[in-house]
């Protein structure tokens, strides 16, 4: 009697999820390390700009009341169309929802 699946087959598939499942977690989208590459530079490290940046470039703290009561979708608007002296920014789909839900882990 033979089995429907050969063992090399067998063994070639189960390397193949195994390898999934140890590869794919790198491809999840890091918001806190887009965030540093991409925001923190205007916008502080945890959101808070400095003050002579929100100055000269206006603004508002990320964790603050004003920017957290905006819907994701005005803040992945925001990311892709800019918004005053900020230029947009391109990112995946993946990237902004990321990237939106570390500004929501600043809310104070």
């Amino acid at each position: 009697m033979s089995s429907f699946v050969s063992r090399g087959t067998l063994c070639a598939l189960i390397v193949t999820v195994l390898c999934f499942l140890v590869v794919a977690p790198a491809f999840a989208q890091d918001g806190a390390a887009l965030y540093k590459t991409k925001c923190a530079a205007c916008h502080g490290a945890n959101g808070t700009p400095s003050p002579a940046m929100a100055k000269s470039m206006g603004l508002k703290d990320l964790g603050s009341p004003e920017v957290q009561k905006m819907s994701d979708a005005q803040l992945k608007d925001i990311l892709d169309k800019g918004k005053g002296k900020m230029k947009p920014v391109k990112l995946s789909a993946a990237e902004r929802d990321a990237v939106v839900k570390q500004v929501r882990s600043f809310k104070k």
